[in-house]
């Protein structure tokens, strides 16, 4: 049977549960598949699950089920995890946010998604037809509703209309692939998302050798999650607890260059969201002031126990995980900036490279990384003369965001990250 959030926390607390939370959540997905310049399928996917999370003898035990599953089975499973744990405070809300939107985004249909697809290799096509491209475009809806013994009950529905173009040129043994993707709460424009193609296709018309190993580096914003994903990772709570983050001892001092001011802003862009998954409301919130660190951020039971208020980010991954510090929607400013993006910024460089696509992202809280180059350009006395192949990049996140040159104004949405392209040197280049 399909499970009913109500009916499943009142069995949980007849079953002997102190304290209990449902986290119930259903999904929708349209997604369209093109390969070799042609749609290649459709898809309908739907999806919904619940997690149970109960405190017996104050010993918490988290169980999931997908699809129709029976109340009871569901309740004594997580009775049965609970008796593994140790015992803990119970924390749970008991109130989120009075007034907020329960809908975000608007549908877009199965035919809109195939036109889109078709225009945006269709752009690419006019230009290089010997290219080979495929695109994913796909219109999801997702429902979340939390509800516990303390009173909380909240949700909503997010609708996503993801796009992604990828292009493919075969020159003897050389082998390009570009792709660029966007993501937003309604129609996506194929034109925007194949401009940025072919903008990285018409650099890379030549191969040129890389640059020397002291180089300055471009950033684009695609490629600047290398470095700032390791910034988020720096910031969360559970690094503090364990003592590995390198800052530590740092609130109140400079880590990174003093130009960036890096915020947490929950009410832009596509995955702004009113409280995160355990209905704490979401908060404007500074992380780094003009490079001086003022805080860390957490799930509740993290907030509590390191003494700092919780700002609405607690967020589970999937029902089978508790909530953890997660961040989202990181917007980095920058109080000096070059008017304009990649080109403005190339334009500044006698010699350099910009990176936009990288493999072997493996980089951890030591900022330590050393990398492929997956599609790179080699700038020449400001202007990008051509792709550079087999290179290597390396060096250190935070001694990176130290040394930096210049940013650019224009801001562009990778995944939550709100991020410019920018240049920073000391970082290590290698090529054969």
């Amino acid at each position: 049977m399909t499970i009913n959030p109500e009916q499943l926390l009142e069995l949980a607390l007849k079953s002997g549960a102190e304290a209990a939370e449902v986290y119930a959540s259903s999904s929708t997905s349209r997604p369209v598949f093109f390969e070799a310049n042609r749609l290649k399928q459709l898809e309908s996917i739907d999806s919904e699950g619940v997690g149970l999370r109960i405190w017996k003898n104050s010993k918490v035990g988290l169980s999931i089920a997908y699809g129709a599953v029976e109340p009871e089975d569901l309740v004594q499973q997580a009775i049965a995890l609970s008796t593994l744990n140790e015992s803990e405070e119970i924390l749970l809300r008991e109130s989120t946010v009075a007034d907020y939107s329960k809908l975000y985004g608007q549908e877009v249909d199965v035919e809109n998604l195939i036109d889109c697809g078709k225009q945006a290799i269709s752009l690419v096509l006019d230009r290089y037809p010997e290219a080979i491209c495929g695109a994913d475009w796909d219109c999801s809806r997702e429902t979340l509703r939390i509800i516990n013994s303390k009173g909380l009950d909240c949700g909503y529905t997010d609708i996503t209309v993801d796009g992604s173009l990828s292009a493919e040129l075969t020159r003897g043994d050389d082998f390009l692939n570009v792709w660029y993707g966007l993501s937003e709460r309604g129609n996506l424009s194929p034109e925007a998302i194949a401009q940025k193609v072919l903008q990285y296709l018409d650099w890379a018309k030549k191969n040129a050798p890389a640059p020397s190993a002291k180089s300055p580096v471009i950033f684009t914003g695609k490629a600047a999650d290398l470095l700032w994903g390791v910034v988020a990772i720096a910031l969360s709570g559970r690094q503090v607890q364990q003592k590995t983050t390198p800052w530590l001892d740092k609130v109140g001092q400079h880590v990174i260059s003093d130009i960036f001011t890096v915020t947490q802003y929950p009410d832009i862009g596509v995955y702004s969201l009113p409280f995160d998954d355990e209905g704490t409301p979401t908060q404007e919130t500074t992380w780094i002031d003009r490079g001086i660190v003022s805080g860390f951020y957490g799930d509740m039971r993290t907030c509590k126990e390191l003494g700092i208020v919780a700002t609405g980010n607690g967020f589970r991954g999937d029902l089978g995980n508790y909530p953890s510090p997660g961040l989202f929607n990181l917007a980095i400013a920058a109080s000096q900036t070059i008017q304009g993006d990649i080109l403005e910024l190339a334009a500044t460089l006698k010699n350099g490279l910009i990176v936009d696509q990288v493999l072997g992202d493996d980089t951890d809280v030591s900022g330590d990384f050393s990398i492929n180059v997956d599609l790179g350009y080699h700038v020449k006395n400001g202007k990008i003369i051509g792709r550079v192949k087999d290179t290597m990049l390396s060096g250190n996140v935070y001694t990176a965001l130290n040394h930096v040159l210049a940013v650019g104004s224009d801001r562009q949405w990778h995944g939550s990250l709100y991020v410019p392209a920018m240049i920073v040197e000391g970082l290590s280049i290698t090529s054969r």
